[in-house]
């Protein structure tokens, strides 16, 4: 009984260890960094229990030689965790933004729903795309 008693506990104990490491490298190893640039579209605070911040990049660039040279614009979907990085990106929607992200292999309902999340703003320059129009028959 004795032996079977120390296998028992061994194995529990792999499998308790090989777990943790899964959680650890899914939800909270650094899988990658970088910096994105673009026009902030979006910058949202929303969910049903863990309310985060939500925001949406659009990058623009040339299609190539297949494509025809056309214009193309990917989006670039991510989360905020600290509330004064996710305050400064409210003031600068449809301004061009250098942000470095993180991006982790799997996402927290409490740190938000993207698997990129932002923790920094490297520069804030004002759209080359942004003009102002003014509104036409519309109440003063």
């Amino acid at each position: 009984m004795k032996r079977s008693g120390k296998f028992i506990s061994t194995v529990l104990t792999v499998i308790i260890l090989s777990l943790a490491l899964l959680i650890y490298v899914r939800f909270f190893f650094v899988f990658g960094e970088g910096v994105k640039a673009g026009e902030l579209n979006q910058i949202m605070y929303k969910g049903w229990v863990w309310k985060t911040y939500e925001g949406r990049l659009i990058q623009t660039g040339f299609r190539g030689q297949q494509g025809g040279g056309s214009i193309q614009s990917n989006e670039f979907n991510f989360s905020v965790t600290d509330k004064t990085i996710a305050d400064s990106l409210m003031r600068c929607s449809g301004k061009a933004v250098e942000l470095h992200y993180k991006e982790y292999r799997g996402t927290l309902p409490w740190r938000g729903m993207q698997k990129y999340i932002v923790d920094g703003i490297l520069s804030v320059t004002k759209s080359e795309s942004s003009t102002i129009v003014p509104i036409i028959g519309g109440e003063q």
